[in-house]
C-alpha cells in the first residue's frame, strides 16, 4: 500500500522538486497551489505519467484563517490517510526595520509561521488518532541562521520554526512521530537557458556568479531539497527528530562565500585560495 503525503506550495520550484522526489519513492500525493493552477496541473500530470502514482491538486490561500485545516481535511479524506506532511508554501518579502508595513508582518506571520504550526497540529493529531508513526517536515531557510539586511521578518520567522520543532518533536516522540526541518540555501528555480529565453540575461549571470561563490561551486536545485525530504521521511532517518538539516552547499559556512571572495571575479577564489592543513583556505 502506497504511503501518502501532503506537500504545500508544490506548483513549481522547491515544492515541485519535493513532490517529484516523493513520487519517485512511491508516495501518493496531495499538492497545493496558491494561484498557479496550470503549473500545478502540469506537475500532477508529470507525476502520474512518470511514476504512476496518484497526485491530487488543491487551491489554498494558506495565509487565510481556516484555509490550512480545510486543505488538510480534504486531502486526508481524498488520499485515504496520511504518512507525511511537508510544509513548504511560503512567501519571501524583504523590508528593513524602518520600512516594515503591518500588512507585511501579518502576511508573513500567517503564511510562513502560523500556518506551519497549525498544519503540524492537524497532522500530529491525525497521526496520533490513527496510530500512524508518520513524519512532519518543514521547509525553512539558511536565512534562519545567517543574518542579512532587510531580512528580520522572513529570516526571523524561519529561525523561530527551527527552534519550535525542537519542542514539538518532544511533544510527539512518544507516538513514534518525527518532526524535522530542511533549510535550503540558494536554490535555482529556472535554468540559465530558461532565463535567457525569457530575456533575463542579467538574472542568468547573477545565478552563475552566485553558484561560483558557494563552497560546492554551484547553486542548489529543487531536487536537492526533495532528496533531503525523502531521506528524512524514510526509515533510514528513523533515529532523527527535532533537527534542522541545512542543504545549502556550504553557502553560509563561516568564511566561505563573502569573506574570501571579496573583490574577486566569479570562481576566481578557486584558483587563488590555497589550502592550509586543518585551517581550510588562505589567500
Amino acid at each position: 500500500m502506497s504511503k501518502k503525503a501532503i506537500v504545500t506550495g508544490a506548483s513549481r520550484g522547491i515544492g515541485k522538486g519535493i513532490a517529484m522526489c516523493l513520487a519517485a519513492e512511491g508516495y501518493d500525493l496531495a499538492i497545493s497551489y496558491a494561484s498557479k493552477k496550470e503549473e500545478a496541473e502540469k506537475v500532477a500530470e508529470q507525476i502520474r505519467e512518470t511514476y504512476h502514482t496518484r497526485c491530487l491538486i488543491y487551491q489554498a490561500a494558506l495565509q487565510e484563517k481556516g484555509a490550512g485545516k480545510a486543505l488538510f481535511d480534504r486531502a486526508v479524506a481524498d488520499l485515504g490517510g496520511l504518512d507525511l506532511l511537508v510544509n513548504n508554501a511560503g512567501l519571501t518579502i524583504f523590508e528593513s526595520l524602518q520600512e516594515i508595513k503591518e500588512e507585511t508582518l501579518d502576511l508573513l506571520i500567517n503564511l510562513d509561521f502560523k500556518n506551519y504550526i497549525l498544519m503540524m497540529r492537524e497532522a500530529a493529531n491525525y497521526m496520533i488518532a490513527s496510530g500512524t508513526k508518520g513524519n512532519i517536515i518543514n521547509i525553512t531557510s539558511s536565512r534562519g541562521e545567517q543574518s542579512y539586511p532587510e531580512d528580520g521578518l522572513y529570516g526571523g520567522l524561519k529561525a523561530g520554526l527551527n527552534r519550535a520543532i525542537c519542542s514539538f518533536a518532544l511533544d510527539v516522540s512518544q507516538y513514534g512521530i518525527r518532526i524535522n526541518n530542511v533549510a535550503p540555501g540558494a536554490i535555482r528555480i529556472r535554468t540559465r537557458e530558461e532565463l535567457i529565453e525569457g530575456g533575463n540575461v542579467a538574472m542568468a549571470d547573477f545565478w552563475d556568479e552566485l553558484g561560483n561563490r558557494i563552497a560546492l561551486g554551484r547553486s542548489g536545485l529543487p531536487e536537492d531539497i526533495g532528496h533531503a525530504v525523502a531521506f528524512l521521511a524514510s526509515d533510514k532517518a528513523s533515529y532523527i527528530t527535532g533537527t534542522t538539516l541545512r542543504v545549502d552547499g556550504g553557502l553560509i559556512l563561516p568564511g566561505m562565500p563573502e569573506m574570501i571572495t571579496e573583490g574577486l571575479k566569479p570562481g576566481e577564489w578557486r584558483s587563488v585560495a590555497k589550502p592550509v592543513k586543518n585551517k581550510g583556505f588562505s589567500l
